[in-house]
């Protein structure tokens, strides 16, 4: 008689139901496994084999035949050890049908039986729930993971034997968890960067509040020692703490790529991931023969930093420009294609030329026209032109940098009006599947950014003087209703579309003229 037990597989971020099939033919004692299984999957002849000897139970002495069905869905991983070894112990009548018959498994076995944790455990779990699964054991380190999924009964096993033992003697107690316990709490206590320790750059610390409040791209421009980087690394301190939903999204992308921390089975704050320059294209946007996420994957709700950005090659760069529109990445493959969010924003840092002192006051350039053309041409005009914000962050005077007395805000003041304004975008699209000002769509734009006349003739001028593209208007758009809504101003006023502007029309081709 064929034992049939329920797992799953995951594809991307999309978990699909799998059936192990198991049966026992009169032949030479083997294992066989079929049904698109990868590398890791075959050698579970081997790891199963032990894990039930070890445990106490006696594998069959004949040919034992596995397939995973559908046998035309790629199936990828070690988390099918654990429902090839119970098809194996009801066909060695050690368990029977109805007793799992309302459960599915997941798992790594160990050779002494030991149930090791698995990546990907939230999509799986999830998947197996909206195909009608009621229960489902994991790995004991997975459970709380498990459990974020809810309307599914979670048990965490630690040994095969526990398994058995959960329908023959004693039940595994069920794992739940309190979601909400694990988001942030809106401090910003585990920053090690503070805004508050940055001297002057008022313009750029706006810039960067702007960027926070609208989910907008910034480009910063300047010299060497001007504050650049530093600003970058305060700038994860006044993101908004996660929504439910971007929380849940998140853990399940950082869980199918195996960084999600055992003791932090929920991701709580937004992704700050900080890219070297030596990073390959398939290193940013994901791939491989079975795609993984990139790192614009892994940024996704939160930022992606690239400081010296013109030091990227251009190849780089430009397949940034695809996500940074869409907001997702789609990887095809011979075989299959698999789609990533990438809902990120990017921030960059650079250099004005080679040496990094054009435009400079207290230090002259000493590059000449073709080096700073060459060095500029790197960032192509279509990138530049979904950064939103593009700002000088000019070096600061000797004056400024020992005699500064002034009491700079903090990070906890700034992400107070951050996590404002994101109430109010969060308020208006609450029907609209979008969460900031900068997802709007051309549509949605029309419907949310309504500017008066006189605005209109304001907006048409500088169309004409700076020949805005049809992005550019819209992006300018979006930014002003940024502007407005940490102003908490329902309407976009002149003095928000000005700022816009401003921040809009620096030209990096201009720095230093």
């Amino acid at each position: 008689m064929v034992s049939r037990v329920k797992t799953g597989t995951v594809i991307g971020l999309n978990a699909y139901e799998v059936w192990v099939e198991t049966d026992i033919i009169n032949s030479l004692p083997s294992i066989s496994i079929v049904g698109l299984p990868d590398n890791a999957i075959n050698e579970a002849r081997d790891r199963v084999k032990s894990a039930i000897k070890n445990s106490g139970f006696t594998f069959p002495a004949k040919k034992v035949v596995i397939n995973l069905a559908p046998a035309d869905l790629k199936k990828n991983g070690t988390s099918f050890d654990l429902p090839i070894a119970i098809g194996v112990l009801i066909e060695e009548e050690v368990l029977t049908s109805e007793q799992v018959q309302d459960y599915a498994f997941i798992g790594e076995l160990a050779l002494d039986g030991l149930i090791r944790p698995v990546s990907g455990v939230l999509p799986l779990v999830l998947g197996l729930k909206n195909a009608g699964i009621k229960n489902v054991i994991v790995p004991s380190i997975n459970a709380k993971e498990a459990a974020l999924i809810e309307g599914i009964n979670v048990y965490g096993a630690q040994h095969l034997s526990d398994v058995v033992s959960h329908f023959t003697e004693n039940k595994i107690s069920q794992t739940k968890v309190n979601v909400r316990e694990y988001l942030c709490d809106g401090t910003i206590s585990d920053f090690e960067y503070d805004f508050k320790d940055v001297k002057g750059q008022h313009k750029a610390k706006k810039a960067l509040e702007i960027a926070a409040a609208g989910g907008h791209n910034i480009l910063m421009i300047g010299s060497p020692g001007s504050g650049k980087t530093l600003m970058a690394k305060c700038f994860a301190s006044i993101l908004p703490p996660l929504e439910m939903e971007e929380a849940l999204e998140l853990t399940k992308i950082y869980s199918v790529s195996g960084l999600l921390p055992p003791e932090r089975p929920l991701v709580t704050q937004r992704p700050f991931r900080s890219v070297h320059h030596t990073a390959s294209a398939n290193g940013i946007i994901g791939g491989g023969s079975n795609p993984k996420p990139g790192e614009i994957t892994l940024a996704h709700r939160g930022v992606l930093f690239l400081d010296e950005m013109v030091e990227f090659p251009r190849n780089v760069l430009e397949v940034l420009r695809q996500p940074i529109e869409d907001g997702e990445i789609v990887i095809s493959r011979a075989q299959h294609s698999v789609r990533y969010p990438a809902d990120f924003m990017l921030l960059g840092a650079m250099n004005p030329c080679p040496c990094g002192f054009l435009g400079d006051k207290e230090k002259q350039c000493s590059c000449s026209d073709f080096q700073i053309n060459r060095y500029l041409a790197k960032l192509s005009g279509p990138l530049l032109d979904r950064i939103d914000l593009q700002i000088d962050v000019p070096r600061l005077t000797s004056e400024e940098l020992v005699n500064s007395t002034t009491r700079e805000e903090s990070s906890a003041t700034i992400r107070a009006r951050v996590i404002n304004a994101r109430k109010i975008q969060l308020e208006r699209y609450k029907n609209e599947d979008i969460l900031t000002n900068s997802e709007l769509t051309s549509k949605l734009i029309k419907k949310y950014c309504q500017i008066n006349d006189s605005l209109k003739e304001l907006l048409k001028a500088a169309a004409i003087k700076y020949q805005l593209s049809g992005r550019r208007y819209d992006r300018i758009l979006k930014l002003a209703r940024t502007i407005a809504d940490l102003d908490s101003s329902k309407e976009i006023g002149q003095i928000h579309l000005m700022q816009a502007l401003q921040y809009r029309m620096f030209n990096i081709e201009d720095y230093g003229k």
